[in-house]
């Protein structure tokens, strides 16, 4: 539905135009109060005795959804990764993960040669020496944020161009506050990975 109604709005010329930016939310799920033993379990693909001697309680636990941490603070549930353009805010692609994935490995899925800009926007976590190297041989000018390491702090120079390249990459966050306002936008209560993509690809369409 998402791709099909992408070419509508195509052919009726409203296409992608600016650059487009790169980026990915959280999409959390109600946490559940597992064991450490069960959580283990879970992560290799397991199922729990004392769940499948209970079927009632197995079907109310989402064995697909991951913790992460983020800004120090851990989240339990899904990832919506997206591609819009940054004239329009119109999203032209999406993905939807569990939470444990980083966000760099989404990007080459996301990424569209159909905009009008050669310009890609991402922040830092997207940066790499890998991925600098496969915008360029894709034709994409990269506008990822420069990132300081350990004892390498960010020249003056760094810091400034990141700071322009944030005026245009902010823009990607109107598009996640869009859906996150919407009725229902803010927490899945769905159960299991197929619903969760279900979810958020509708959000994504809509």
């Amino acid at each position: 539905m998402f791709e099909r109604f992408g070419q509508y709005l195509e052919a009726k010329s409203y296409i992608a135009r600016g650059g487009q930016m790169v980026d990915a939310t959280i999409v959390p799920v109600p946490k559940q109060r597992n064991t450490r033993e069960e959580n283990d379990a879970v992560k290799v693909g397991q199922t729990p005795e004392d769940w499948t001697r209970k079927p009632a309680k197995n079907r109310q636990k989402d064995k697909d959804a991951r913790w992460t941490k983020m800004h120090g603070k851990s989240f339990f549930g899904y990832k919506n990764h997206i591609n819009a353009d940054a004239r329009h805010k119109l999203m032209s692609d999406y993905d939807a993960t569990d939470a444990s994935v980083q966000d760099s490995q989404m990007l080459d899925g996301l990424l569209n040669t159909a905009n009008t800009s050669r310009d890609v926007y991402a922040d830092s976590a997207y940066r790499s020496a890998e991925t600098e190297v496969k915008l360029d041989k894709r034709g994409l000018r990269s506008r990822i944020h420069s990132r300081a390491s350990r004892n390498h702090p960010l020249s003056d120079t760094q810091v400034e161009a990141n700071r322009k390249k944030s005026k245009v990459r902010a823009r990607i966050e109107h598009v996640f506050g869009a859906q996150e306002n919407a009725p229902g936008g803010r927490i899945i209560r769905t159960i299991g990975a197929v619903r969760a993509r279900a979810k958020i690809g509708l959000q994504s369409l809509v």
